[in-house]
C-alpha cells in the first residue's frame, strides 16, 4: 500500500488489510510506504489512529517509511493510492518497476477505472472515517477476489 506519505491512507489499507487476512487465516506480509520521506518514522495521523481504533484496529505502532525500488522485488502486488502516487513509484522503481504488479487500490473495487483515494490530510476526522469505509470495502473485495480465484483454480484440479 503506497500513498504520499505513509501516515493516512496507506497505513489505514495496511493495518484492515493485514486484519481481514489474518481472519482469514492466511498468511499475507502487508507493508506500507510513501513516495515521501517528509515522514519517516512518524506514527500515523492521529485521525488516522482514531478511525482505526473506533473499528477496533491498534494502529499506534506502525512508522512511516519510504518507498524504495526494493519494494517491487520484496512484493507480489504494490497498490498505489492516486496517480500521483503511481508516477512517483514509477520514478522512484526505476528499472524495477513492473507494471503488472502495480494497480490502482480502488481497481479491485471497481475495476480499470483507476480512481484515487481521496486523501483527508486537508479535512476533519469525517474525512477519514470516509476513506476508512472506502478502504473497508475494497479489502473486502481483494479478499473475495483471492478466494474466488482460488476455488477456480481448485475447481480446475
Amino acid at each position: 500500500m503506497v500513498c504520499l506519505g505513509n501516515i493516512c491512507r496507506s497505513p489505514l489499507a495496511e493495518a484492515v488489510l493485514r486484519k481481514k487476512v489474518r481472519d482469514a487465516g492466511l498468511n499475507w506480509f502487508i507493508d506500507s510506504a510513501g513516495t515521501n520521506g517528509f515522514h519517516t518514522g512518524e506514527a500515523p495521523h492521529h485521525f488516522t489512529q482514531k478511525v482505526a481504533k473506533a473499528n477496533h484496529i491498534d494502529i499506534s505502532n506502525l512508522r512511516a517509511r519510504q518507498f524504495t525500488a526494493l519494494d517491487c522485488e520484496l512484493f507480489d502486488k504494490i497498490y498505489v493510492m492516486a496517480a500521483d502516487v503511481l508516477e512517483e513509484v514509477k520514478e522512484i522503481a526505476g528499472k524495477q518497476f513492473n507494471p503488472g504488479m502495480t494497480d490502482y487500490f480502488l481497481n479491485e473495487l471497481h475495476p480499470g477505472r483507476n480512481e484515487d483515494v481521496f486523501d483527508p490530510w486537508y479535512g476533519g476526522y469525517d474525512g477519514f472515517e470516509k476513506v476508512y469505509q472506502l478502504i473497508d470495502e475494497t479489502c473486502n473485495a481483494i479478499l473475495k477476489s483471492y478466494f474466488t480465484a482460488l476455488k477456480t483454480t481448485q475447481a480446475q484440479l
